[in-house]
């Protein structure tokens, strides 16, 4: 007996990394941007500012894109650590901590109500762990990081690229927004 040959189906195989480019949607991967600099501003506020007149005048938004460019972390330093300040620190997301899993205890509690036993029972186990905790890892860092700080990832500057087939509209939009008086309030 013979098989009559047939043409097999190609089916696409996807996967969660696989970059599908549909329009409206980013890439899941990191990609380069694509697109022509409509505009070019010092800071994210200008950038998103120019967006959102850009939203306004009705202008295709989803063929924009904000990149920053020249990436700087930057930490600012917000305080020196003592023992007291990582003490009471640690004792305070320790209490937080243990109020929430005494909450819990009574929630699958066999007793009808909030009863205040396992409400304080968490809450004395948090702190103390809290503190135990923190003690534990500022005294490992011996004085090598005795101060507190906040980082943030900022740029140099942000580019606003647009898609070929609008860039020219974008470009004379923002031209026009460039000619307004900047408004701080708005």
């Amino acid at each position: 007996m013979e098989r009559s040959a047939r043409p097999t189906e190609v089916v696409p195989v996807t996967s969660p990394f696989a970059s599908q480019n549909r329009p409206g949607v980013p890439p899941r991967l990191p990609t380069p941007p694509t697109g022509w600099p409509v505009g070019s501003y010092e800071t994210y506020e200008e950038a998103q500012r120019a967006v959102d007149f850009l939203a306004l005048e009705d202008f295709p938004v989803q063929d924009i894109t904000v990149v920053g460019v020249d990436l700087m972390l930057v930490e600012r330093v917000t305080g020196k650590l003592t023992w007291s300040r990582v003490l009471m620190t640690g004792a305070a997301s320790g209490a937080w901590f243990g109020l929430f899993v005494g909450l819990l205890l009574t929630l699958f509690s066999p007793e009808p109500g909030v009863t205040v036993g396992p409400v304080l029972t968490g809450l004395i186990t948090g702190v103390f762990f809290g503190l135990v905790f923190a003690a534990v890892g500022y005294g490992s860092a011996r004085g090598k990081r005795d101060f507190q700080s906040a980082s943030q990832l900022v740029a140099g500057r942000y580019d606003v690229l647009c898609q070929p087939k609008s860039a020219e509209k974008g470009r004379d939009l923002l031209a026009k927004l460039a000619m307004r008086p900047s408004n701080p309030g708005s």
